[in-house]
């Protein structure tokens, strides 16, 4: 039997859709921090062309570091 924290595991390392990874990052990020949304996940996607080399995949260990760092100077109007 797999335990929560394996799963957890997994669930950070694989790769998933924009959607899945926008509600994870979401809800587990600091308070205080920018949320994600879907316009700024996919501006992010076009600006960093070399962290999306397996196409449209997302995951928690590869972006979120990245994404917490660019969301904080990141404005919608952009």
């Amino acid at each position: 039997m797999k335990s929560a924290k394996d799963n957890e595991l997994k669930l950070n390392q694989n790769g998933t859709t924009m959607l899945v990874f926008m509600e994870s990052y979401n809800a587990s990020i600091p308070a205080g921090f920018p949320h994600a949304s879907a316009k700024a996940l996919k501006h992010f996607q076009s600006v960093h062309p070399a962290l999306f080399k397996h196409g449209d995949e997302w995951s928690i260990d590869k972006h979120r570091k990245h994404l917490m760092d660019w969301l904080s100077s990141y404005r919608d109007g952009v």
